[in-house]
C-alpha cells in the first residue's frame, strides 16, 4: 500500500499564491511519477499537473499553465505544487497522486492523497 500525505492549502485572495507539498510513503513498480489533481464543487475531478520521478518531464493543465509550477524531491518522494495569480477558478480540493503521469484520466490513479483544501477569494 502507498500512503500519501498532503500539506498546504487554505484561504487565498485572488492573485495570491500557495503552495501544496505531498509525500509518498514509496514508489511502486510500474508507476512513472506523482502529480495533482483537482475537484472543484460539482464539477468532476481534473487533471492539474505531473512530473516524472528524475523531474525531466512535467505536464500541465492548460488552465494553469504559466502560473502552477510543479517540482518533485526524488529521494524524499515529495512532490510541490507552486500555485501563483490563484482565481475564484482555482477554488476546489487538490490530491495528490502517484502513477503513470503520462495519464490524465482520474480513473487511471490508484494512489490518492486525502485531499486538501484551496479556497481562492474576491
Amino acid at each position: 500500500q502507498v500512503q500519501l500525505v498532503e500539506s498546504g492549502g487554505g484561504l487565498v485572495q485572488t492573485g495570491g499564491s500557495l503552495s501544496l507539498s505531498c509525500s509518498a510513503s514509496r514508489r511502486t513498480f510500474s508507476s512513472t511519477g506523482m502529480g495533482w489533481f483537482r475537484q472543484a464543487p460539482e464539477k468532476e475531478r481534473e487533471f492539474v499537473a505531473a512530473i516524472t520521478w528524475d523531474g525531466s518531464s512535467t505536464s500541465y493543465a492548460d488552465s494553469v499553465t504559466g502560473r502552477f509550477t510543479i517540482s518533485i524531491d526524488m529521494n524524499d518522494l515529495a512532490v510541490s505544487l507552486q500555485m501563483n495569480s490563484l482565481n475564484s477558478e482555482d477554488t476546489a480540493v487538490y490530491y495528490c497522486v502517484l502513477g503513470r503521469v503520462s495519464l490524465r484520466a482520474p480513473g487511471s490513479y490508484t494512489y490518492w492523497g486525502q485531499g486538501t483544501q484551496v479556497t481562492v477569494s474576491s
